[in-house]
């Protein structure tokens, strides 16, 4: 029986960025099929923002995140963060790459790797066109089909999807309508999909 995981994440997460790697090697060991949603925090699910948060909550967010990002071989870079662009821009060039079975894998990594390790703006077009360029893929047509009535549709779909699963922060996996919200709780993951499930 084909094993289909859910993932729900954004390019602007840093979870979802140092977490990309070894669940795309977790669901390949798995022979795990990947079906992709970008998507924002789910608010009205309970999902908060790190510029919402409290200050003492933001400095752990993000010494938290320092160890992780370490463990995973990971450096990222905080400076000059508040100058970047949103995103989002980008995650809609991922999701274009989905519509159209291309490599969303390779772009999400290229564009997440250029926005958390080396502070490139990718919320720009001219950036992120430069970024998918180099990755492979017609950044042009990727970034106009970002904004056509197929993916607007497409993310409409997997908002609502996630929306109705009871997702509320990126990154989220979801295995037989189980949910694993952050790519630490990838152990629990991969003991589903090897017939391990924990109990609830």
């Amino acid at each position: 029986m084909t094993k289909t995981i859910d993932y729900f994440f954004s390019i602007g997460s840093p979870w979802a960025f140092i977490g990309l790697e070894p669940f795309a090697a977790l669901a390949k060991e798995q022979g795990a099929t990947i079906r992709p949603h970008v998507i924002p925090l789910i608010e009205e699910n309970g999902g908060i923002y790190s510029r919402n948060r409290p200050e003492a909550r933001r400095a752990y967010w993000i010494r938290d995140l320092k160890r992780w990002a370490a463990l995973r071989g990971k450096v990222l870079n905080f400076d000059n963060r508040a100058a970047l662009s949103d995103p989002s821009p980008a995650g809609l060039m991922v999701a274009a790459a989905i519509e159209t079975d291309e490599d969303w894998l390779k772009l999400a990594a290229a564009l997440q790797e250029a926005f958390w390790v080396r502070g490139e703006d990718i919320g720009k077009a001219d950036v992120r066109r430069a970024i998918a360029i180099a990755a492979g893929f017609d950044s042009a047509a990727l970034d106009e089909h970002g904004q056509s009535d197929a993916v607007a549709a497409l993310q409409k779909a997997s908002f609502e999807a996630a929306r109705t699963a009871g997702v509320f922060g990126v990154p989220t996996y979801r295995y037989q309508d189980e949910l694993y919200w952050g790519q630490d709780s990838l152990p629990f993951l991969e003991r589903h999909l090897r017939g391990e499930k924990l109990a609830a």
